[in-house]
């Protein structure tokens, strides 16, 4: 990801939190802190590139982590940092370049951040950003959208209304597939209305989204070190089907 892709975010920020108020995050990390007892029982620390306003991470470090969360986006970064605590620290950087010099049990990556590298490069270099982080056997853990779920049940246009005690946003998702980068443009436009004022405003942007295969991820882990040892649908933990459209990677540094 690079500067001009973190200014989405950046608009997005003040609003991202409303628009996944329904999102069940105590359930994600629950189901993170499972695949991590599974596959590293002994896990304490843990990097999180692109932790958004680091709401996982919150409650990560409630189930006993430490935890250190990376964005690229200033105001997501500003919104996280006002849950900063002993164990819980954010950083404002690049996932795909970012050297902290301390390394962790675990590297996670989640809501699928891993889609939004759009090109092999930026795929490359945030395995290697992993793995330059990670303890000698290490895992890497990250969802994204699996390709043949995408390419059966194909993205269809959707409207979200959502409210709180300020405002009224609604927001419409038209999506585009392109069939030779395997990714899809999401245009979003958000349309946000002040409550007391009746001001109305409009925000419009665009999110690339690229849709992953096993052999693909396959290829870029073991040619940057580690070896895949989960692969499986997100939260249900199923084998991945043409109807999972999320899935998770274990990925072992060896």
């Amino acid at each position: 990801m690079n500067e001009s892709e973190s200014e989405i975010f950046d608009d997005y920020a003040q609003y991202y939190d409303l628009l996944y108020k329904d999102k069940n995050y105590r359930e994600e990390v629950l189901y993170v802190k499972n695949l991590i007892k599974r596959e590293q029982p002994a896990a304490l620390t843990i990097l999180d590139l692109g932790c958004g306003t680091g709401i996982h991470d919150k409650f990560l470090v409630e189930e006993g982590f430490e935890v250190t969360g990376v964005d690229l986006s200033e105001q997501m970064i500003s919104i996280a940092k006002k849950n900063e605590c002993n164990n819980l620290k954010f950083i404002k950087g690049d996932a795909c370049n970012i050297a902290l010099n301390r390394s962790f049990d675990i590297v996670i990556s989640l809501f699928h951040v891993m889609s939004y590298q759009t090109t092999n490069d930026n795929l490359r270099r945030i395995f290697n950003t992993a793995k330059t982080h990670l303890n000698e056997g290490g895992v890497f853990i990250f969802d994204c959208w699996y390709g043949p779920a995408v390419l059966t049940d194909r993205p269809t246009v959707r409207i979200k209304r959502l409210e709180n005690e300020f405002i009224e946003l609604v927001r419409l998702s038209e999506p585009a597939m392109n069939s030779k980068e395997n990714n899809v443009d999401v245009f979003f436009s958000v349309f946000i209305k002040d409550k007391s004022t009746g001001h109305q405003k409009q925000i419009n942007e665009k999110h690339v989204m690229r849709y992953l295969f096993y052999p693909e991820i396959e290829f870029f882990a073991s040619n940057s070190g580690f070896e895949i040892t989960a692969f499986e649908e997100w939260l249900s933990g199923n084998k991945p089907d043409f109807k999972s459209w999320n899935v998770v990677f274990c990925c072992k540094k060896i």
